[in-house]
């Protein structure tokens, strides 16, 4: 039974799975009405809702604290002061529950779902805020073919929202407004 956290940026999110199976997938969200997102408020929206969305996935996956085998939480890369929100949390709980905890790569995350579906060595766009990259598996590791060098497109999103002031998150405004 792993328990895992995401705080990479503007979301703050609990996860459990057991035996590849996914039982809760709680999360909440930082947003804005006008600008973009700031990590430091990011991080304290975080603090905020770290414990209710912890019960709440525990609630959900119909566990009790005491069923957790481990932690795993997103190390890097994301917005820093967000992250740190995530690590400490997660620390927190390893220490409470006596259990070992797992520093888990973001980017290789969402790439793993790509393995997971059943795709034999599958070719990945990976755009997630700062990054946009060509990534494959080959010969047991994740291997990039291109990105960008300039902006990622995440990031490009949200920066034509703010300068628009829709508000973060940019994408699904702008997909709004496209319709």
């Amino acid at each position: 039974m792993i328990l895992g956290i995401e705080s990479t940026a503007h979301t703050f999110g609990v996860g459990i799975v057991n035996e590849g199976k996914i039982l809760a997938n709680v999360k909440d969200s930082y947003t804005t009405e006008k600008g973009g997102i700031i990590p430091t408020e990011s991080a304290k929206h975080h603090e905020k809702v770290a414990e209710e969305v912890y019960k709440e996935a525990l609630e959900k996956a119909n566990i009790k604290e005491e069923d957790i085998d481990a932690i795993a939480f997103s190390q890097a890369p994301g917005l820093a002061p967000c992250l740190i929100v995530g690590m400490k949390f997660a620390k927190k709980k390893a220490k409470e529950l006596n259990v070992p905890i797992v520093s888990v790569n973001h980017c290789v995350a969402h790439l793993e779902i790509g393995r997971i579906t059943g795709a034999k060595d599958p070719v990945l766009l990976y755009a997630s805020g700062a990054n946009t990259q060509i990534i494959a598996y080959a010969s047991g590791k994740y291997r990039i073919f291109g990105e960008t060098l300039d902006i990622g497109i995440g990031n490009f999103i949200d920066s034509f929202a703010r300068y628009s002031e829709i508000g973060f998150p940019g994408g699904p405004a702008i997909e709004k407004l496209a319709i």
